[in-house]
């Protein structure tokens, strides 16, 4: 069962980092949006397109990050191999 256990704690930690990045990421490209919307508010419109693409590809990242901790607990492809050597 050990395994399972490490399988588990592999998951929360890689979801713990992968939201901490995109979190960190999305604030750093809102904050630097905002700064060019101040500077130049003729160009608010290009800013906040290509800032929109750029959360979006940001959270996919999330999602990713999401469907792996998902496989690793739920569809590990080793679990045969695993029990097979314990018992």
């Amino acid at each position: 069962m050990e395994f399972f256990s490490w399988c588990m704690i592999a998951a929360g930690i890689g979801m713990g980092l992968g939201s901490f990045g995109t979190g960190l990421g999305q604030g750093i490209a809102i904050s630097r949006a905002v700064e060019g919307v101040a500077r130049n508010p003729g160009a608010s419109g290009k800013i906040m397109t290509i800032m929109l693409i750029g959360l979006a590809m940001i959270e996919s990242l999330a999602i990713y990050v999401f469907v792996v901790a998902m496989i690793i607990l739920f569809a590990n492809p080793f679990t045969e191999q695993v029990m097979s050597l314990v018992g």
